[in-house]
């Protein structure tokens, strides 16, 4: 059945369809439907080769033309499993028989039809499946995306390394910092949580209905069926699956290593959501400026409003986000004894969680395009802000031993508008080195910065 997009019940099938595109195909039903007939292939063709006399060795055109049906699987071969599935109301048990039914103008394949799906329990199927699913969602669509919005920090960071902000710890002025050097943080720290994202391992067993190889031991007892399979898991596609073997497990997968991605691109969000609110802060302080589009409106009633909209879309689809991650982590390592269903409606919604979160990242990326630094509005603030100067006289103080250094600047400047006459005023009555006075004399808020123009450049290369 066919609908428009303002017809879908989720925003990801209606209002934001066009952004999604790329992970569509992946992690969709069809996506997995087409992994399902990517894994049955490669175990077919794996049993040809093992030697036994009932499964000889299959011809090349026969090969050629099975991997054929994964490289062209299409939408109307997902339909038509739909289509068998109805009358099988088994998922996997439509895609066996959707495979068999190919093989009906070719005798070869048709005398060895019932290799298909060979000792096979529905989840060597499903948790290989899924494991192909997200391999290519990770490679393909979320570390892509991860990997721009790191770029675009680093670059960022760099142009922006030497220009002066005031920090705002608590909310209040604090000792300054430079545009560069607050972005180079989240960029460091974004690229340690994509590097946890993509080290995880994706695991897939193929080992019978509780894990023993039970019906392959039954069917040929010497055989080696768990170096067998480790082979079709760890083999790369497409004559294996390119996967880590897992030796050990109930009739499904055990999952952590789901829980261990997932959790990991949540706490990667967790750093964008900090950064969102950070920037729709700094937008609020006039620190950012953002370039205007044609024709676009930011209120309804209010012309001059232009709205951080991107970073607001991208805040709240970085929440939606982490709550069904957080929930797939927390659920999918649990099952009742050998085998409950409770994981399989659940993993359904593996593409929904990173829907939102490749949403997010593409409303990030937009809307970090739209800035303009406002140098203007940072230097006021900070020539507004003597106050922050307190603590490297104060420093200065301690260092030459000028006792009560602390509370005599707690003294003259703590909830008071402190001006720059006052401070000097200060400072050319302290007992320490005239050089040093003429130091403390010559530094602005504006010059107050510490390293941290070396350290937003040094972010770029790390």
């Amino acid at each position: 059945m066919s609908f428009s997009t303002v017809a879908a019940l989720s925003p990801l099938d209606g209002r934001y369809a066009a952004k999604l595109s790329a992970l569509r195909p992946l992690m969709s039903e069809q996506g997995y439907m087409h992994r399902r007939v990517q894994v049955e292939v490669a175990w077919f063709i794996a049993l040809s080769d093992c030697g036994f006399p009932e499964f000889k060795p299959l011809t090349g055109g026969a090969r050629k033309y099975l991997l054929g049906l994964v490289n062209n699987f299409s939408e109307a071969d997902a339909i038509a499993i739909k289509q068998i599935e109805k009358t099988t109301n088994h998922d996997v048990k439509a895609v066996e028989y959707w495979i068999k039914s190919k093989f009906e103008a070719r005798p070869e394949l048709m005398a060895a039809s019932e290799f298909v799906h060979f000792a096979c329990t529905s989840e060597d199927i499903n948790n290989t499946s899924h494991a192909l699913q997200i391999q290519a969602a990770r490679e393909k669509v979320l570390l892509p995306a991860i990997d721009g919005l790191i770029a675009t920090l680093r670059e960022m960071a760099d142009s922006f390394a030497a220009v002066p902000m005031l920090s705002r710890t608590h909310g209040q002025t604090a000792s300054p910092t430079t545009v560069g050097k607050e972005i180079a943080n989240v960029a460091v720290r974004l690229a340690k949580a994509r590097e946890r994202i993509a080290g995880v391992q994706l695991l897939g067993k193929m080992n019978g209905a509780v894990g023993n190889y039970n019906a392959h031991m039954a069917a040929w007892p010497e055989f080696d069926w768990e170096a067998f399979s480790r082979k079709v898991v760890e083999t790369p596609a497409p004559l294996g699956l390119g996967l880590t073997f897992q030796p050990y497990s109930i009739q499904i997968e055990p999952h952590d290593y789901m829980a261990e991605l997932f959790d990991a691109v949540a706490r990667l969000n967790t750093i964008l959501v900090d950064f969102a609110r950070d920037v729709w802060g700094y937008v609020s302080l006039g620190y950012f400026r953002q370039r205007l589009k044609k024709g676009e409106i930011g209120s309804s009633t209010m012309p001059h409003k232009v709205n951080p909209i991107d970073f607001e879309n991208a805040e709240g689809n970085l929440g939606l986000a982490n709550a069904i991650l957080r929930h797939l982590s927390e659920k999918l390592p649990i099952s009742r004894w050998q085998r409950d269903l409770t994981d399989s409606t659940v993993l359904r919604n593996i593409g929904v969680a990173f829907g939102y979160a490749v949403l997010a990242y593409a409303s990030l990326a937009t809307g970090l395009g739209k800035l303009e630094l406002n140098e203007e509005a940072l230097a006021e603030d900070l020539d507004a802000s003597w106050e922050v100067l307190a603590e490297p006289i104060q420093t200065v103080m301690r260092r030459f031993g000028v006792q009560g250094a602390y509370e005599q600047l707690k003294e003259v400047t703590r909830g008071k508008t402190v001006t720059a006459e006052a401070l000097h005023k200060l400072i050319r009555s302290l007992e320490i080195p005239e050089a040093e006075k003429a130091r403390l004399l010559a530094m602005t808020p504006s010059s107050y910065t510490g390293k941290a123009a070396e350290l937003a450049r040094r972010a770029k290369g790390s």
